[in-house]
């Protein structure tokens, strides 16, 4: 299949449609709206149902319902409307329950601003509402990139029983690039979900729960599902650059800022300063030992995030004081540029050890 210009959100809601999925639920939010726009022109030209809800609260819950019954299903919002959703989400980790969630950061907290932002860091990987839960989180940085891990995030739902969070930004979303799509999956030919609430003519019944009064088979539960969460460590993705032999200062970004410290690479390099990166795709599973391995061969580490400084925490645990750990952040919609990069990583580099 041939390349397509496309703008980010739109790359992400077709991507949901080769991966079989006909049913969107959520509510407008910028600088998401091009995908649920996309989404009600798109979804009735394959058989599929578009429903804007009269809320992110109430989208969550359509999307327990549709699930429940064995259906790809799949929403977006940006940050304030994702934690709208937080409850829904709980639950349907609760209930083992597949979604697929988009989430477009924008700035915050509070109503925030609507450009990029990567502040919802600690909201996707540390649970984002009530109870002992996670979700996988994937994070790409190309508009490719997030059209892939939209169609493995179907997949990974299903596989585990669990929700599965696409965390972009508002760069992502809205920049255009090419893109293809390398697989494409019709309903028909999704694997049969024996556990879903399709009727039972002829077998035993299927219940969709997550409530368990008596306190031993809760914590059963709780143990089973961190069984399934720990089991998740073997997803976890990540990529390097010019790490080989060893470097001045490690980067460690994602995202939008993982794109720009790849340019500052190169203007380090013509400064004589030999800079790596390391980007995580999964954020959960956080790719802790990969990381850890990375900075051996670094004299110092620095985590650029467009956030006060979330990921960084995770980055210092796995380094564990072996390396300095340096931080840059813009917020607010502010977005650092490549020279920025290497001017912090100089100064890292500066540093005796």
């Amino acid at each position: 299949m041939a390349k397509k210009l496309m703008k980010g959100c739109e790359a992400i809601g077709e991507a949901a449609i080769h991966a079989g999925c006909r049913l969107f639920f959520g509510y407008p939010i910028t600088p998401q709206n091009e995908i649920p726009e996309y989404m009600s022109a798109r979804l009735p030209q394959v058989g599929g149902m578009f429903v804007q809800a009269e809320s992110e609260v109430a989208a969550s819950n359509m999307l327990y319902g549709a699930s429940g019954a064995g259906r790809r299903v799949f929403t977006s919002s940006s940050s304030p409307g994702i934690s709208l959703m937080m409850e829904g989400v709980s639950y349907m980790a609760g209930a083992e329950l597949p979604v697929v969630i988009v989430n477009i950061m924008r700035g915050g907290p509070g109503l925030g601003g609507i450009l990029p932002s990567q502040s919802d860091y600690f909201q996707a990987t540390k649970g984002g509402g009530h109870g002992d839960y996670r979700v996988l989180v994937l994070a790409p940085s190309t508009v490719q990139e997030a059209a892939d891990l939209v169609i493995d995030a179907f997949d990974l739902a299903d596989k585990y029983r669990n929700p599965v969070m696409v965390l972009g930004d508002g760069l992502i979303g809205q920049i255009m690039e090419p893109v293809e799509f390398k697989k494409t999956i019709k309903p028909e030919d999704l694997p049969e979900k024996p556990w879903a609430t399709t009727g039972c003519a002829g077998r035993q019944r299927n219940i969709i729960n997550s409530l368990y009064l008596d306190p031993e088979q809760l914590e059963k539960h709780n143990w089973d599902l961190n069984a399934k969460y720990r089991a998740m460590a073997s997803e976890v993705r990540f990529e390097t650059t010019n790490v080989e032999g060893g470097c001045d200062v490690l980067l460690a970004a994602y995202g939008t800022v993982a794109r720009i410290a790849k340019t500052a690479i190169d203007q380090a390099r013509e400064k004589g300063l030999k800079i790596g990166l390391f980007r995580p795709i999964t954020l959960y599973p956080f790719p802790a030992e990969a990381l850890a391995k990375a900075a051996e061969s670094a004299k110092a580490v620095l985590v650029a995030e467009l956030s006060t400084g979330q990921m960084v925490e995770d980055v210092r645990a796995a380094v564990a004081g072996r390396r300095p750990v340096g931080f840059h952040g813009r917020v607010g919609g502010m977005v650092m540029g490549p020279d920025d990069l290497v001017a912090e990583a100089e100064k890292l580099a500066a540093v005796p050890a």
